[in-house]
């Protein structure tokens, strides 16, 4: 009957039409113009075709649809907001000729339908759905909400209290959820839901299932009372604007769309919905987190890449056991990977061994892990004394302490262990690669694999290679990191290499607006309101401050001209006075365990009456726009520098190994992002009042030549 590059038409047994997802070329169905406009023609071909009894709508891959092509998306939201709300409605159009058909539908979901491509599910008057299976709506995820007829088919098939719950969480729900709150009629094997699909629709024709009655109650009003209705939305907008909070403000507005729809019928509902979605589309908050989407893939394209180019890793070991080391282990070990437990000291090993046993039982308390399946990853983690397995080890990770000698000692003792093709990684934060590399007969095969702190908890792994590393090396490790869940970065090695490196300025920054009168505890309000998970001084107590003296040192050697010591900081004071942070109970603040044993902050006078002896003018007050240039502006710029020196590939790894690994705000999209956002014009500006600051408030030739172009990182 029809035969696209994305989709084919056929005609089956008893008079009933399959419409089949079919990609050209791709693993995947998703939705893009090419997809769209076939649906276009097929939707009137169906609705012409004489003779019909029914349609069951199919896919060929393993997945169902994925959802909308995102990059699409993007380019889409270049548009003014009518001409979104437009194409949006554009696109419902077809999903209304769908819905529409003069005979049963049913969608035959085998694998994951997402976004879009559940919306194409519930297009039809019913959904089989296999098993195995996942179906949902995570807009928001992407700061925007359903734009093709989700926030108005859902309610209505699921009831407005369900269909708000999934919209504004966004998570993807299994199949018997999905069949609990009737988002699905039947769930089956997953070969057999084409089969189910065909005996659905002929029941329906039979008789056996009122279908116009079920698409009478798609397209007409939610069926809810004025208070009821009251109740569910305006309790739902609360709760979930207290949760989401005013950075992130779609799932707020797919409730108030769901809301101002819910008297009215399909097409009025669908005009609410577009007009909804395109005043999302052109926020910054949309903008930055589809940029980080797209980011994200370009991570896992390059993770993909690097498999493909490495040794597997099917035996791994960790040099170094404690929370660090324990941490490891238990993040290989729980992702499949068999790991060795190596240190001199049965403490040391008992403790990393504790630390692991902790993390897994934490998994079973949360019914995420059946006891049997702990035992058997507890018991894939070999705690050793001795060198006597590392003969067998694809992949070691060193994580002694943090000193260059004893370092190169360990990693030279080890290479002499290993075979000539294990791969030797340091976890170190801040000690050069070439450097450390330099103890070793084999340097090709050693690079830096820095993870953060909590090891399972933190999504990124810094890949540091040094100039000697091979592209196999780096490949391994990478493929490795990934096995274990993270998202593997590459960068060269330099000083803090990528992620320290740009955090630094930015406690530069702060140590200098404290030098000048600020008071900490302003300072972090203003930054935790800007989206900063915490305040620098509150992160400085979290990270140590004998850490972060440790690491300022490192890289006021390595960057004297912008983060030499040129004056004593607050920083300084609390590592002379012993104040290390929540690791001691006082910091910058003091530190009370809670209820739940949890660190609990509070002002602390002491710490003020410390930092005065490094304010020579006095406490003054500062605006937020000032607090919030002086501790970003440095961050843009050294980020910069990074690009510049090819320190890390492309400004979308820049945003992403700052968002993983330092909690930069997602909505802001990473300091490439937010400097597009603010424009480098204007960013250029800022920095230009500060001069009198200093080289960290200087901007690169690289920044002004973009700027002077119109360009932005992101248009490059």
């Amino acid at each position: 009957m029809y035969q696209g590059k994305s989709l084919r038409v056929e005609r089956l047994d008893g008079d009933i039409a399959e419409l089949c997802f079919d990609r050209d070329g791709d693993v995947i169905n998703k939705f893009d113009r090419q997809t769209i406009d076939e649906l276009r023609e097929v939707a009137d071909l169906l609705g012409k075709e004489g003779g019909l009894k029914g349609l069951i709508v199919t896919s060929a891959k393993d997945g169902f649809i994925v959802g909308a092509d995102i990059t699409e998306f993007g380019a889409n939201f270049q548009q003014s907001e009518d001409e979104i709300a437009d194409w949006a409605l554009e696109a419902n159009q077809i999903f209304n000729a769908i819905e529409d058909l003069p005979f049963p539908s049913v969608t035959a979901i085998n694998g994951i339908a997402l976004g879009g491509g559940f919306e194409m599910c519930m297009a039809t008057d019913y959904r089989v759905m296999a098993a195995d299976a996942q179906v949902g709506l995570p807009e928001v995820k992407l700061g925007i909400y359903p734009g093709f007829g989700g926030t108005v088919r859902l309610p209505r098939l699921i009831g407005a209290d369900n269909a708000i719950e999934w919209i504004a969480g966004g998570t993807p729900s299994k199949a018997d959820d999905a069949l609990k709150v009737h988002a699905v009629d039947a769930v089956v094997a997953g070969d057999k839901v084409k089969e189910a699909a065909i005996r659905l629709v002929q029941a329906a024709n039979a008789g056996d299932y009122d279908w116009q009655a079920r698409r009478e109650q798609k397209k007409g009003p939610l069926k809810l009372q004025g208070v009821e209705a009251m109740m569910v939305f305006e309790t739902s907008k609360a709760f979930i604007a207290g949760k989401a909070g005013k950075d992130y403000p779609a799932p707020t507005a797919a409730v108030s769309s769901i809301q101002k729809a819910a008297t009215k019928g399909r097409d009025e509902a669908l005009k609410i919905e577009a007009k909804g979605f395109a005043k999302l589309a052109k926020t910054t908050q949309a903008d930055a987190l589809i940029s980080l989407f797209l980011n994200d893939q370009l991570i896992k394209k390059k993770a993909k890449a690097a498999r493909k180019a490495s040794r597997k890793v099917d035996q791994a070991a960790v040099l170094g056991a404690g929370i660090m080391g324990g941490g490891i282990a238990y993040q290989s070990a729980v992702k499949g990977t068999p790991i060795i437990m190596k240190d001199i000291a049965d403490g040391a090993l008992e403790l990393g061994m504790n630390e692991a046993n902790k993390l897994l039982a934490k998994q079973v308390s949360r019914g995420k892990m059946t006891q049997e399946k702990a035992g058997k990853v507890l018991g894939s983690i070999r705690p050793t004394l001795n060198y006597g397995d590392f003969g067998n080890v694809d992949a070691v990770v060193e994580a002694v302490v943090e000193n260059p000698k004893i370092k190169k000692s360990v990693l030279a003792e080890v290479e002499g262990l290993v075979r000539e093709d294990t791969v030797i990684a340091s976890n170190t934060s801040s000690i050069s690669i070439d450097e450390l590399a330099g103890a070793l007969k084999r340097p090709q095969n050693f690079l830096g694999m820095h993870f953060f702190n909590p090891v399972p908890k933190m999504p990124l792994v810094e890949v540091i290679r040094g100039e000697k590393t091979s592209e196999e090396a780096v490949s391994t490790i990478v493929a490795y990191a990934t096995a274990m869940g993270k998202s593997a970065i590459v960068v060269n090695n330099c000083p803090g290499f990528l992620v320290n490196r740009i955090l630094f300025p930015y406690f530069g920054g702060f140590m200098s607006l404290i030098r000048d009168g600020a008071d900490f505890v302003k300072v972090d309000k203003v930054m935790e309101k800007f989206g900063w998970p915490m305040g620098p001084a509150y992160l400085q107590d979290v990270v140590g401050m004998d850490t972060s003296h440790h690491v300022g040192d490192v890289l006021a050697e390595g960057y004297p001209d912008r983060m030499g010591k040129e004056f004593r900081s607050a920083l300084d004071v609390m590592f002379d006075n012993e104040r290390y942070g929540q690791k001691n109970g006082k910091g910058f603040y003091r530190y009370e365990t809670d209820a739940k044993g949890r660190p609990k902050k509070t002002p602390d006078e002491e710490a003020y009456k410390l930092i005065a002896e490094v304010q020579p003018n006095g406490q003054k007050d500062f605006d937020e726009e000032e607090i919030i240039d002086r501790l970003m502006l440095p961050m843009i710029i050294e980020t910069a520098r990074c690009l510049d020196e090819n320190i890390v590939a492309t400004p979308q790894e820049a945003d992403m190994g700052l968002i993983l690994g330092i909690g930069f705000p997602p909505f802001r999209g990473g300091a490439c992002k937010y400097a597009d956002t603010v424009g480098l014009k204007t960013v250029i500006e800022k920095a230009e009042r500060y001069a009198g600051l200093g080289k960290l408030y200087e901007p690169t030739a690289s920044m002004r030549e973009l700027a002077e172009a119109g360009k932005t990182y992101y248009s490059k």
